[in-house]
């Protein structure tokens, strides 16, 4: 026996490093094709006619859906293998069923089929699941509906269960299922018409990943349905999903709503592989509450204790708070709830907080919102570049948390934004005044570095404009001055200067300056850009001339111009991919086709800015590629970003541990990438 379960244990190892490899194989060339496909659709240069956009974007799509198959088999492998995480949080109901309506409006409309999405008087208002998952489940279920469903309808409804459950009903009337392909049709591969020439496409995975999450999930899925008379298929789930063996499991009989037709059988119960731990425990925050009657606090923090403390806090304090454990969800809460501030972790499971904070600072929907970091890790120069009010770093006691909150009060509040601009030049200054004026700025206007010092004294400012020639000192030494000197606080400094400036000027200046603008043909739109969000203005609010003069300051990337990016990668695809989007950019590329070669390259070419550097190579990976780079003091400091397509759960630690400062995987968003090399771009500074 024990012979036995070592040699399933050996062969479930076996089939996950297999899975791995398959990922890879299977990932890096669709991951070339969904980059290409994705620059095209853009049309920068706007010279393709609209039928090749649409062909672009069909290309895209087509990419997106053959990675969802890929997904699903390796879904299928992992519940075998028993490594599907369930990663379980509170989910709103109504929001849930909002979602799936706009996703499926659209697709049923094409067909000319009637859908509806139907919320029962007795469905619960929120559900404790993994939302993911339920929602792959979902929208498995309605797509089947929508595809073998030529006339008709197509209808959600969602209603409440005993025992504190929730059943989601997909009824179609489509082409119906004979009673002896009942069953069958929930193995993987298998579908009730299972010839070549079948009228249908598709792959027949789909119901079978839909059974194993819902068992995973504590539910079951079960079906009625005859031929020619459409079907109805049932997901019943556990209002609170809880793990195996934390409580007695309950039969999950499905009681039909008044409007329900025939009964539903009820198909036999399924072996639930053992699940990985959850890392994470989560509790119930406020987001069903929403919209909220008072400010909303959203705390990003991986720890659960610390994100309770602050959850609590935020309570006393007569806030809303919503909680994210990773990078990811914190984004999409941002995206979703608009909350009136954030408290923002650094280290966090999936990505680093510098790629959330540039994310959100890249959204004109979001990047008004003031953000606070609490973290461990002392990035106070790098996210304060990016717009954050403040930085705490831990171990903190109560009192500094309420602090935090505090300085968060006292900028939701503010009424009036004050600017301090420096600028000898009458007509400069008038023009810059001009520009960034607003009914809730105002701006105090000087010409001399001493009356600036004068102002400072006794006023707190919320971002000041400075030139560096100014007729009684250099602006270098006015930062100087202001770093020594006993001024009420220093504000966030946008120096805007018509002088090019070196690398090591540029330097120096950062050293006191959040943000460096070289005066030129567009460098109002810079101006505006920069005040906009240290001032925390929201962008919609903005007349439309100044938010068009924004979007155009957004269409450049001044980050990428001239920055070489070392690309190492063995696949001749993924290389013209990622080279063509980085170029787009302004960025040089120069290429490593494994380890040995990226550690020749920066041997060859001394001021490579950013790594971004492939897993799994031939002769040296990049694990030990950047075990290798980091020995060289030359290269302790230079950012490298990991790129895999490995499915293996410890791939993230392993980047971090061998030296990485970020991770990426396959197939690569090319949002977040540049996201990620604009974080760690910055950081970069030749000597």
């Amino acid at each position: 026996m024990a012979e036995r379960t070592v040699e399933l244990e050996r062969a479930n190892q076996a089939k996950s490093v297999f899975l791995a490899n398959m990922s890879h194989e299977l990932r890096t060339p669709l991951n070339s094709s969904l980059i290409l496909a994705k620059l095209l659709a853009e049309n920068p240069q706007d010279n393709l006619t609209a039928e090749q956009v649409k062909f672009a974007e069909s290309i895209y799509s087509a990419g997106n859906d053959l990675l969802n198959l890929i997904n699903d088999i390796l879904d299928i492998s992992k519940v075998e293998a028993g490594k599907l995480e369930v990663i379980p949080e509170n989910t709103s109901v109504a929001r849930l069923a909002d979602g799936l309506r706009s996703v499926f409006e659209p697709l049923a409309a094409d067909k000319q089929l009637t859908f509806s999405v139907e919320l029962q008087p007795d469905a619960p208002i929120m559900l404790y699941t993994d939302r993911q998952r339920l929602e792959q489940v979902i929208k498995n279920l309605l797509s089947n509906a929508v595809k073998f469903t030529e006339h008709g309808a197509v209808s959600l409804t969602i209603a409440g269960q005993p025992n504190e459950r929730i059943a989601f009903i997909v009824r179609d009337s489509g082409i119906g299922i004979a009673a002896d392909q009942q069953e069958s049709i929930f193995e993987a591969f298998r579908q009730a018409d299972g010839t070549t020439n079948r009228k249908y496409g598709g792959t027949g995975l789909g119901l079978s990943i839909s059974r194993d999450l819902a068992a995973l999930l504590g539910g079951s899925i079960s079906v009625s349905s005859a031929p020619g008379q459409g079907s109805v298929f049932t997901l019943v789930l556990p209002q609170q999903y809880s793990e195996p063996g934390d409580s007695p499991a309950i039969p999950l009989t499905f009681t039909p709503p008044v409007s329900a037709p025939a009964p539903v059988v009820q198909p036999p119960s399924i072996a639930v592989s053992p699940l990985a731990p959850v890392h994470i425990p989560r509790f119930a925050d406020d987001r069903g509450k929403a919209p909220f009657a008072t400010r909303c606090i959203l705390v990003v923090e991986d720890e659960p204790n610390f994100a309770h403390i602050l959850y609590d806090l935020a309570h006393e304090l007569g806030y809303q708070c919503l909680v994210a454990h990773g990078a990811d969800e914190g984004y999409d809460l941002a995206r979703e709830f608009v909350p009136d501030a954030i408290l923002l972790d650094m280290r966090l499971p999936d990505h680093s907080g510098l790629t959330v904070l540039q994310r959100l600072k890249e959204h004109a929907e979001t990047r008004h919102i003031p953000v606070h970091v609490i973290s461990v890790e002392d990035r106070v120069e790098a996210a304060m570049h990016m717009g954050a009010i403040g930085y705490a770093v831990k171990p903190t006691t109560r009192e500094e948390l309420k602090d935090v909150f505090a300085r968060l009060e006292a900028k939701l509040t503010q009424k009036v934004k004050r600017v301090l601009l420096v600028e000898d030049d009458d007509l400069q200054r008038e023009s810059i005044a001009r520009l960034i004026g607003d009914e809730d700025i105002e701006i105090t206007a000087v010409g001399l570095a001493q009356d600036a010092l004068e102002k400072l004294r006794t006023t707190i400012y919320d971002c000041m404009v400075i030139d560096l020639k100014l007729p009684d000192m250099l602006g270098n030494d006015l930062l100087k001055r202001m770093s020594t000197e006993d001024i009420c606080s220093f504000p966030p400094v946008i120096v805007y200067t018509g002088r090019n400036l070196t690398r090591d000027e540029e330097a120096e200046l950062r050293k006191y300056s959040r943000s460096i603008i070289i005066k030129g043909a567009r460098s109002p739109e810079r101006l505006l850009d920069e005040v906009t969000l240290f001032l925390h203005k929201v962008e919609s609010q903005l007349s439309h001339e100044r938010q068009k003069m924004l979007k155009t300051a957004r269409s450049r990337d001044k980050v990428f111009e001239g920055r070489k990016v070392l690309l190492v990668d063995d696949d001749v695809r993924n290389i013209f991919a990622l080279t063509s989007a980085l170029e787009h950019k302004g960025a040089v590329v120069v290429i490593g086709r494994n380890g040995r070669e990226a550690i020749d390259k920066l041997n060859e070419i001394e001021d490579i800015d950013l790594v971004l550097m492939d897993v799994m190579m031939p002769e040296m990976d990049g694990f030990e590629a950047t075990i290798e780079i980091r020995k060289d003091p030359r290269w302790r400091k230079l950012p490298i970003i990991a790129v895999t397509a490995k499915a293996m759960k410890d791939d993230q630690e392993r980047c971090l541990q061998a030296g990485a400062n970020d991770y990426l995987a396959k197939p690569i968003d090319l949002d977040r990438l540049f996201s990620l090399i604009r974080v760690w771009l910055p950081k970069m500074e030749r000597i």
